[in-house]
């Protein structure tokens, strides 16, 4: 499994840390592009910078680097996760703008027809953000907003967390054990 993962400048940039830990423990390939905003929310957030994601990823690229192999469609993944993904992002992709490497990696990612999985983060959502979202869905996206779920019964924050990267990793048919899936009822 070979992914692109892009952290891109929302609130929650725990999702795409976390995202990275796990691809690191599952042995999946990843080519990491983190945003400036992102970088910004690393620190405030988390009190990380860059490198300390940087080390755990297969390989980093610049946003600014649109010569990076992922701006083709030759370049072999299997798909993409922007988590979180930021309106800004959001709206371009579904604009067709790609003004940098993350807005081209995602582009090409649909074209090829590859999975791309967008976890927005973003509250209350207007208008323009619903309609940039259906108009993604329609072009073949996956809108899987960072909305955790109880009913695994979470004790903490990051059982919250891995509930959304358990999902986006389901996206692709990765096998976890991130958390308990839904069982019914339990009669």
């Amino acid at each position: 499994m070979h992914l692109v993962v892009a952290i891109t400048g929302s609130s929650g940039v725990i999702y795409g840390v976390r995202l990275l830990e796990v691809c690191k423990e599952l042995k999946i390939e990843t080519d990491l592009i983190i945003s400036e905003a992102a970088e910004s929310l690393l620190g405030l957030e988390l009190g990380k910078r860059a490198e300390a994601l940087q080390k755990l990823a297969t390989r980093n690229y610049s946003p600014d680097d649109l010569t990076a192999p992922l701006a083709s469609g030759s370049y072999r993944v299997d798909g993409m996760v922007i988590i979180p993904c930021s309106m800004k992002t959001l709206g371009a992709i579904a604009s067709g703008v790609t003004a940098d490497l993350i807005t081209r990696a995602a582009d090409v990612t649909l074209k090829q027809n590859r999975p791309l999985v967008l976890v927005p983060r973003e509250t209350p959502l207007d208008l323009i953000h619903l309609e940039n979202m259906v108009k993604l869905k329609r072009a073949g996206a996956i809108i899987l907003p960072a909305m955790p779920a109880l009913y695994h019964k979470p004790k903490e924050i990051t059982d919250l967390i891995d509930f959304i990267v358990g999902r986006v990793l389901e996206m692709f048919g990765v096998e976890h054990e991130l958390y308990q899936r839904w069982k019914g009822r339990g009669r």
